[in-house]
């Protein structure tokens, strides 16, 4: 869709990235960096001031303790994190328990290491996890769930209900957990994330995966982290070091830095919560219906009064003719489930968005 949209010149509301200028103060970290020649290899699990760093953290906003130098690994990116996650746990024929509609990566990333992908719909249009269907699913095959709050691409987020139902689900079993929280820090109304790294019941069976790049607004720097107990950590950088190694050094130094300024990431919800509420209040000038979104980059929209066309080709259509690119939510389910929704990318500079509206309204 980012491709079409170049192709004809429209309004890209569809790939999720910012189109307005990330930190000059962290920018000029990294020039700082390189200038002080911090230009050659980490070590394999990362710069361990930067881990340090990340450690501070975790026990500032969730008051756990994780080690920075055996529990933390600095990687390529959220992405790079969920797929090492998964290749580090996964042999042919395990199950993996996908909730869909689902970030794409994640079912080819269980299926490139021979695994089963056992994919269950969130229940609609609040996209809530179906536990009944959960405990359906589970058997002697599965080998991890993977759940991802904030969620891409619907918005919506786990709470406390859904931590205590999945300690129930994986309670006696050997089940891994890989949660995908590279959103960690775009979640509004003020609804507390739950993240895996509240729980050290949870933490000890689960992958936990960040992204630079959602927190700080430079998605193109693609540097994230895993955090993992020391032994699930073992086996993550037994396929990290053979794969990437290690990650450009300069980010690593700049953000270690960069990371001691807590506003720069605590004041991240309330900017994109303003974005958010200015796109929905800008959209009820059209036929879109919008659904909630409680965080991540993204709302979605039905469009039943618009027309009856497939998702899909929706989408191509009004990319050509409105000149505003979206994303088919049909193309984050296995089997093309088309429940007639566009995700809408609202992380854009004001006047991008309604630049969008302002086509979408003659729609």
């Amino acid at each position: 869709m980012s491709g079409l949209a170049a192709e004809y010149k429209a309004v890209n509301l569809g790939q999720g990235f910012p189109d307005f200028p990330m930190s000059e103060e962290l920018v000029a970290l990294v020039n700082e960096a390189m200038k002080n020649n911090y230009n050659q290899y980490p070590p394999m699990p990362g710069w361990l001031p930067l881990r340090e760093a990340i450690a501070e953290k975790v026990e500032f906003l969730y008051q756990t303790k994780v080690h920075p130098d055996s529990e933390i690994t600095i990687t390529p990116g959220g992405t790079y994190a969920i797929y090492s996650s998964l290749t580090a746990i996964l042999q042919p024929g395990d199950e993996v328990i996908v909730f869909e509609p689902a970030y794409d990566s994640y079912i080819p990333n269980v299926e490139i290491n021979g695994a089963k992908a056992v994919p269950i719909s969130l229940i609609y249009p609040g996209y809530k996890i179906d536990w009944a269907a959960v405990k359906k699913a589970i058997n002697l095959k599965t080998k991890a769930i993977l759940i991802n709050s904030p969620h891409n691409p619907t918005g919506s987020v786990i709470g406390k209900e859904d931590i205590e139902q999945l300690r129930s689900v994986v309670k006696d079993t050997n089940i891994f957990i890989v949660s995908d929280e590279v959103y960690e820090h775009l979640i509004f109304d003020n609804i507390p994330h739950q993240s895996i790294l509240r729980y050290t019941d949870l933490l000890q069976r689960s992958f936990v995966c960040f992204s630079f790049g959602k927190t700080y607004n430079c998605t193109g720097w693609k540097l994230g982290y895993c955090v993992a107990p020391a032994e699930l950590t073992r086996e993550f950088r037994k396929v990290h070091q053979f794969n990437a190694f290690s990650c450009f050094t300069p980010t690593q130094v700049a953000l270690t830095a960069f990371l001691k300024n807590k506003d720069a990431y605590l004041g991240l919800a309330s900017v994109m919560q303003q974005k958010r509420d200015r796109f929905r209040e800008l959209m009820k000038q059209t036929r879109f219906s919008m659904h909630d979104s409680f965080g991540s980059y993204f709302i979605c929209g039905s469009y039943e009064r618009i027309s009856n066309e497939s998702d899909k080709d929706l989408a191509i259509r009004i990319t050509k003719e409105a000149g505003v690119a979206t994303i088919p939510v049909s193309a984050f389910y296995h089997d093309g489930k088309d429940d007639k929704v566009l995700r809408f990318c609202f992380s854009k500079k004001e006047e991008t968005l309604e630049a969008a509206v302002e086509r979408l309204i003659k729609l």
